[in-house]
């Protein structure tokens, strides 16, 4: 478990969040103690400390717990009985601590975050009313279309692989499987699945497999989104929906627009991610060279949005609702796709393990020369973005109590003031110290600013308004903490900023 999580050191400047929750326990261990265990071990981890309680401000004070060697006996008991809880993924040693705090004696429990193989974590044996995930506002009971989706993402076979016996390969678009093989074909002169008949080549891709009781050829869930017509499309995914939005002038709601419902087009995912990644990168400076089909001489930036949309695409759980929005603006990309990542937001944005939910999805970009296998896709973008000299990039994850998982991806285009953005190109001299520290004092002056105007405002809000990071906006808000001009009462999601008198 992270050092960060929890270190008692840092008890005094600790409040309550999605990762920290507090239990008063005086009676010995809380009733609720499992839920909060499910809910971090489905979401991102994280500590439950009992023995303590939360004062109105959010500060904690501890109430201690009596006989600790029969509390801990008796939650070792109930963590390693199956009708308790579904999985003990806790350490003796490591996870589950002791700890005094002027006399009053704590338990502090790490909980891991649970990998795919685990999850879903339940509690009492039922896997529906005993499921449950953690935001800020505490912990939720998972709604039966979350259970689902774990499970289905349980398996290492990912759910594009599956084989729609139900489906001919007549029922893919041919328009758009001769396109493909024409990329294909570019970027593979000479390779000997060029010369292979369209149900040999589908089958070498992943987009169709005779594995089936008839023995027959049939497309694969992978084939089926990335080239069948999107009336077909739905059969197998009700919820599938794709749409693209340009928001290039205030005063218009769009003004371009591409979903998969229009009839002018085959909607399927391969016909989208050809379309989108050319408006995409249309804007963005690059000098113009073709070789073949293939563009020659752009930027790493390019690459990037591509890599983003490649993500997009590959880690959507198309059974969710909502389907993947795509939006462009003047300052920003934005790109939403339905389902949370697989790894984990750390894990994404650590990199080295690529685990997409659509495995077939990404071997069929992958062999057009577009995404990233190693797993290293996000890193290489948050560096390529700090190499260009814009903000940093911003990745959510939204778990389903306000609506279906989902996960959004910013990539900001420009910023707002030069002042904000931590690395800008070098040109001219490079600036001296002094500078660097208005830079920042500036950057405090301006999440101050902001926090007068709108108290309740979170620290992934102050980034997004400010074209900041969200660690600059930490750092920012520690900042101004230490100086005693501001604190926070209630939680980070739903509480407010005050402004401490006389400053």
């Amino acid at each position: 478990m992270e050092q960060d999580v929890f270190d008692i050191r840092k008890f005094d400047e600790y409040r309550e969040d999605n990762r920290r929750e507090v239990k008063a326990a005086e009676g010995g261990l809380p009733a609720n103690l499992w839920e909060t265990y499910s809910a971090m071990a489905n979401t991102y981890g994280g500590v439950i400390i009992c023995g303590v309680k939360e004062r109105k401000d959010g500060t904690w004070f501890t109430t201690g717990m009596k006989d600790i060697s029969r509390i801990r006996k008796n939650f070792w008991n109930q963590a390693n009985d199956p009708r308790k809880v579904s999985v003990n993924l806790l350490d003796e040693e490591r996870d589950v601590r002791t700890f005094e705090i002027g006399g009053d004696v704590i338990l502090v429990i790490h909980v891991p975050a649970a990998d795919r193989g685990s999850k879903p974590v339940y509690i009492n044996g039922d896997i529906y009313k005993g499921c449950f995930r953690r935001t800020n506002d505490g912990d939720y009971h998972c709604t039966h279309e979350e259970v689902h989706a774990m499970l289905r993402d349980q398996s290492r076979r990912t759910m594009d692989m599956k084989v729609l016996e139900n489906m001919e390969l007549s029922d893919l678009d041919k328009e758009t499987v001769s396109a493909y093989r024409s990329w294909f074909n570019n970027e593979h002169e000479g390779n000997a699945w060029t010369k292979l008949s369209d149900d040999e080549f589908l089958e070498r891709i992943g987009a169709a497999s005779d594995d089936t009781k008839d023995r027959r050829m049939h497309p694969t869930c992978a084939g089926l989104l990335m080239f069948g017509p999107e009336y077909r499309i739905t059969r197998e995914y009700p919820n599938y929906f794709l749409d693209y939005q340009a928001h290039m002038v205030p005063s218009v709601r769009w003004t371009d627009r591409l979903q998969s419902q229009s009839p002018d087009w085959s909607g399927n995912l391969f016909d989208f991610f050809m379309m989108v990644s050319a408006k995409l990168t249309r804007d963005l400076e690059k000098p113009f060279q073709l070789r073949g089909m293939v563009r020659e001489d752009e930027t790493p930036l390019h690459k990037s949005v591509r890599e983003a949309l490649v993500n997009c695409l590959t880690n959507a759980d198309f059974y969710i609702s909502r389907g993947i929005v795509i939006e462009k603006f003047p300052d920003r990309i934005v790109l939403k796709n339905p389902g949370t990542s697989i790894v984990g937001k750390k894990q994404m944005l650590r990199g080295g393990d690529s685990e997409p939910r659509n495995a077939n999805i990404m071997k069929m970009l992958n062999l057009l020369g577009f995404g990233e296998r190693s797993g290293n896709g996000i890193p290489d973008i948050f560096s390529v973005w700090e190499a260009a000299g814009l903000p940093e990039p911003l990745i959510e994850e939204h778990f389903g109590e306000d609506g279906p998982d989902k996960t959004i991806v910013i990539l900001p285009l420009v910023a707002k003031d030069p002042v904000l953005s931590e690395k800008r190109p070098e040109k001219g001299p490079k600036k001296g110290p002094e500078t660097k520290a208005d830079e920042i004092e500036k950057r405090i002056k301006l999440v101050f600013e902001l926090i007068q105007k709108k108290p309740s405002i979170t620290r992934a809000e102050i980034g997004r308004e400010l074209h900041i990071s969200e660690k600059q906006a930490k750092l920012a808000i520690e900042a101004l903490k230490k100086q005693g001009i501001i604190h926070r009462e209630g939680s980070a999601r739903n509480g407010l900023w005050k402004i401490d008198q006389g400053k």
